[in-house]
């Protein structure tokens, strides 16, 4: 009996002392928020304030300084995610999570954004200031990795700090532009349902533009499996450690349209959710400058930010950026030369280039990458591409002069709104809504890209050919011909990735989101005057569709109402009465959803194949086409292909749709219809790379919440749909940012978890509650608040 408690006292020993390591261990980890440092690079004394939600208020005497020291705290709360950010568009994930990502890994390295980063940078003025401050953040940076604490990722790992290059901030631009475009997860996709169904089954897909019915005013004031790539694309973004860019909102009301006669701007980008989350925040204070800003991991300028004089944001443009083109190779035509395609002057070579993968683990992998004129072969790239003739993928960025790095410098860096449009004019790729406004009263809406027209005969959302000569000549527009708006007659200004007007009669070609959210923001900001950020906060987490209402009605009006079981005439009368709210305790959204799901399958799957659909549910078409198709009664997708001699009807597909949706309910849920709420199934869990492994879970993942929003409403929290009725949000406002010019310190801002990406911080997940309430913050500008609230950490010249 001695000895067993002996052993247990023993045991209890180690556990205590084993957690009382681990507890010693998290410690230690922690970020330095306080105390004193040295820096090899400043040249004078600098002060960080980092607030009570650990956002850092840096104080130098030079911008240099201020960006050494930048680059430094950034590293200590996010060096973990900036390791992540630079390996992406390289090809370099592998090295950290072995084999699984190889796919990734090719993909990437074959774009050659890499290549182009080299090639950009060679081009730099090393004398300007844009390259100078770029040096000293990342010199900031490496003094971390030298002399700072190691993440616990790269202990897990076993990965070997090194240093942070320019090339690195390059890359992380690159891989940034390519998560917006949309044509790679469509027109291959579109091709196919041409090329196997016929072009009947496309009318309802709207590609002339015709569905964008809510469209963005401009105004001046002063024999391939096509689908393979759709796929093989999608799953590639789907499965990556780095989240995706996929839409946004913003707004910017005149001082015509608010109460105290300021600028008030809002904006709320739309990513893919991870943690730690996209953005964090600094604010620099120098002698002749300010900032507070939002910067993507390992980036020296905010792409988001504002101060006393002027605010600016961004979303989505959603144009056509990408074209993919048929190559013919010489073999095809009767030579045996396979290292050639045809062009439209004669054959050429290809341009071979060989990318080196290595791979955790395991041996290198070697990937061969052909190049045509248009750009690499996706062949060599993507699995599942079947058929002897080569797919390559044209992009603007990599095909204009990438001046990323100039034209972000320019936008934190403006003196006027003349100062601003030159920097957006920089930006070829991506395109963006880049808004606008300033203490003087000015607002702009802004569009970036290098646009460009296409013959008359050419259709951007196929496959093109590469050997014609006309579906590759480019008429490049002058950047006068962006669609924007500079303080137009109405007082607003407005994006959520929606269409703008055509510009010289021309509809620029784009994958642009339907109307709700658009008719949602524009039926809110025109009929009120006196606008304060408090409406402007209560707007940023509107949870109404003005939309969905009126499809629920209309499928209504299919159904059978005598043939309806009790639960079902109760969901009806429900949907009925439903104002398109997306709050926790409501019904309607779970019976809406399940049955547009069932309606979408019951009506695409049987043509397009199970895959295909799938496929067609990740693009931006399946949320347009919903509301216009649902009601044709004519249209060729009704009829089930798989059912011989006879032709359903709308009524018969949307009647089967609600009855299956009911009973899916009713087998997830339960019998009583009143319990079936939102909160039951709309869920938000923010993933962490390691926190895929059950036992890391609770220490790197932050949730799960229940969350209200949905697909497509202001609060844009959107999901995939499933069979099984669970909609596990994939991603939102990556922050909501409110700034009132009549009250500038004082505006307001939050993040889906934290400031940190460090999960012994304390500021690794403390917004995340206030987030899913819609709560707000201060983004402080007051130095003496600043201060009050904050703990200080002093750098000093070594």
């Amino acid at each position: 009996m001695k000895n067993l408690k002996r052993f247990l006292l023993v045991t209890l020993s180690l556990i205590v002392l084993l957690a009382l390591a681990l507890v010693g261990y998290a410690f230690y980890l922690k970020p330095t928020y306080e105390g004193k440092l040295q820096l090899e690079t400043i040249q004078k004394e600098t002060t960080v304030y980092f607030d009570d939600f650990g956002v850092p208020h840096i104080y130098a005497n030079s911008e240099k300084d201020a960006m050494t020291a930048l680059g430094f705290v950034h590293a200590q709360d996010r060096l973990w995610q900036m390791e992540l950010m630079r390996r992406i568009a390289p090809g370099r994930l592998s090295e950290m999570f072995g084999s699984k990502v190889l796919k990734t890994d090719t993909f990437f390295a074959g774009l050659g954004i890499n290549e182009n980063s080299e090639k950009a940078i060679a081009k730099l003025d090393k004398n300007s200031q844009a390259y100078q401050l770029t040096l000293a953040y990342i010199e900031g940076i490496n003094q971390y990795l030298e002399e700072g604490k190691t993440p616990i990722e790269f202990q897990i790992l076993g990965i070997k700090k090194e240093i942070f290059t320019i090339k690195d901030v390059y890359n992380i631009f690159g891989y940034m532009s390519f998560s917006f475009a949309m044509a790679q997860k469509t027109d291959p996709l579109l091709t196919d349902i041409r090329d196997r169904l016929g072009a009947d089954y496309l009318k309802d897909f709207g590609l002339d533009g015709s569905l964008g019915t809510t469209q963005i005013k401009n105004f001046d004031g002063k024999s391939v499996e096509y689908a393979e790539i759709s796929k093989s694309v999608t799953d590639l973004l789907e499965k990556s450690q780095v989240p995706a860019f996929i839409g946004s909102n913003s707004w910017v009301i005149a001082p015509n349209k608010t109460k105290n006669g300021k600028v008030i701007f809002a904006n709320d980008p739309h990513i893919a959710f991870s943690q730690p989350c996209t953005w964090y925040e600094a604010h620099i204070v120098v002698p002749d400058y300010e900032i507070y800003g939002y910067y993507l991991a390992g980036t020296p300028f905010p792409l988001l930010a504002h101060n006393h004089k002027y605010a600016y944001g961004l979303t989505m443009f959603e144009n056509d950026d990408v074209d993919f083109f048929q190559e013919e190779e010489s073999r095809s035509v009767g030579t045996n030369n396979k290292n050639q395609y045809k062009t439209a002057t004669g054959f050429q070579d290809y341009k071979i280039r060989k990318e080196i993968i290595k791979v955790k683990d395991s041996a290198d992998v070697v990937v061969e990458v052909r190049e045509t004129q248009h750009g690499p072969v996706m062949n060599d790239l993507l699995v599942g591409i079947q058929g002897d003739k080569p797919i390559a993928m044209y992009w603007i960025f990599s095909q204009q002069t990438n001046q990323m790095l100039e034209a972000v410098y320019l936008l934190s860096h403006s003196k006027n709104l003349v100062d601003f449009r030159k920097g957006v004019s920089l930006i070829a790729a991506p395109g963006l809504n880049i808004m606008y406004g300033d203490a003087k009263g000015n607002i702009a809406w802004n569009t970036s890209g290098k646009l460009y027209r296409l013959d008359k005969s050419v259709n951007p959302n196929f496959i093109l050919s590469g050997t014609n000569g006309i579906d590759d000549k480019k008429e490049f527009l002058d950047f006068s011909k962006n669609p924007h708006a500079i303080n137009p007659s109405w007082n607003y200004i407005y994006s959520a990735n929606n269409q703008p007007e055509a510009v010289d009669g021309y509809l620029y070609p784009g994958y642009y989101l339907p109307q709700d959210r658009a008719k949602r923001i524009s039926g809110l900001l025109e009929p009120k005057n006196n606008w304060t950020k408090e409406d402007a906060g209560q707007m940023i987490n509107d949870n109404s569709s003005s939309i969905t209402p009126s499809i629920a009605k209309n499928l209504i009006t299919a159904l059978d109402l005598k043939s309806l079981s009790n639960n079902e005439k109760q969901s009806v009368e429900i949907l009925k009465k439903w104002n398109g709210s997306n709050n926790l305790k409501d019904v309607a959204p779970t019976i809406y959803q399940k049955w547009i799901y069932r309606y979408l399958k019951n009506t695409f799957q049987d043509e397009l194949g199970e895959a295909d659909f799938k496929m067609l549910l990740t693009t931006h078409i399946v949320k347009q086409i919903i509301e216009p198709q649902s009601k044709n009664e004519n249209s060729v997708w009704w009829d089930e292909v798989t059912t011989k001699n006879k032709k359903e009807t709308r009524a018969e597909i949307l009647n089967k749709s609600f009855h299956e949706g009911i009973a899916a309910l009713e087998n997830q849920l339960g019998k009583e219809v009143n319990s079936w709420t939102w909160d039951r199934v709309h869920t938000l869990e923010h993933q962490h790379p390691l926190g895929q492994v059950a036992a890391l879970r609770g220490i790197f993942n932050v949730g799960p919440f229940n969350v209200p929003g949905s697909t497509e409403v202001i609060n844009n929290l959107f999901f995939d749909f499933t069979d099984n009725g669970e909609y596990i949000v994939k991603g939102g406002p990556s922050t909501r940012r409110v700034i009132d010019f009549s009250d500038i310190e004082n505006s307001m801002s939050i993040l889906p978890t934290g400031q940190s990406g460090n999960p012994f911080s304390k500021y690794y997940n403390d917004q995340a509650e206030m987030y899913n309430t819609g709560k707000f913050r201060k983004m402080k500008l007051n130095k003496e608040e600043i201060i009050s609230t904050s703990t200080k950490l002093i750098f000093l010249p070594k």
